[in-house]
């Protein structure tokens, strides 16, 4: 019998959370430079390449974030007439309020070792150009303008750079109470972005 396309996902998902789940242990328990893409493969008893299918590099298993996708499908759903930053921030929420304890936890073992690694540091922030791409998509659907227009690359540069100020690669390594303020902070931010940063 043939899988249905939701079981081949669900088993697609399964597999990636293997990989990642016993990637992050491997790179707790002996370093992130000491452990290889075979330890890795060999633990979630996949092979390398199967690794590759999920992972590009093994940079990818901290560096890949899972939820920018959710975050945007959210931010779509979006009623066309809700004005673009409101809607991003309605999206970011509506995305964080279902996170769990278990997920805030394994973002938190994430972000820590992207904060203890110089060069997840330093990937991360290479990345910025390409969170910027994905808001301007975004935004130039929910306005009609074209995704070059330097109206959309400037919104999408000044809520990248929101995102940043407040929480930057490496930064969600608290309790999850922190984690929680954090993201609250960040809504505030955006709300000042929305009403033209006063000062005021």
């Amino acid at each position: 019998m043939t899988a249905t396309p939701g079981l081949r996902e669900r088993k697609k998902a399964k597999t990636r959370a293997a990989i990642r789940e016993h990637a992050m242990r491997l790179f707790e328990e002996q370093g992130y430079a000491s452990t290889t893409v075979d330890q890795i493969a060999e633990a979630a008893e996949v092979s390398p390449s199967t690794f590759f299918r999920y992972f590009p590099t093994k940079e990818d298993v901290i560096l890949v974030d899972d939820y920018d996708p959710v975050i945007l499908a959210a931010v779509r759903r979006q009623p066309p007439d809700v004005p673009p930053i409101e809607a991003i921030k309605r999206g970011m929420r509506e995305v964080f309020e279902t996170f769990t304890p278990q997920i805030w936890e394994d973002e938190r073992r994430r972000q820590r070792l992207m904060s203890e690694v110089p060069e997840l540091r330093v990937r991360a922030m290479h990345q910025l150009g390409e969170a910027i791409d994905m808001i301007t998509v975004v935004l130039a659907e929910r306005t009609g303008l074209a995704a070059d227009d330097i109206r959309i690359r400037a919104m999408s540069g000044a809520v990248t750079g929101v995102v940043m100020a407040v929480m930057p690669p490496g930064r969600m390594t608290g309790e999850a109470s922190i984690q929680t303020e954090d993201f609250a902070r960040l809504l505030d931010g955006l709300d000042l972005l929305q009403r033209g940063l006063p000062l005021a």
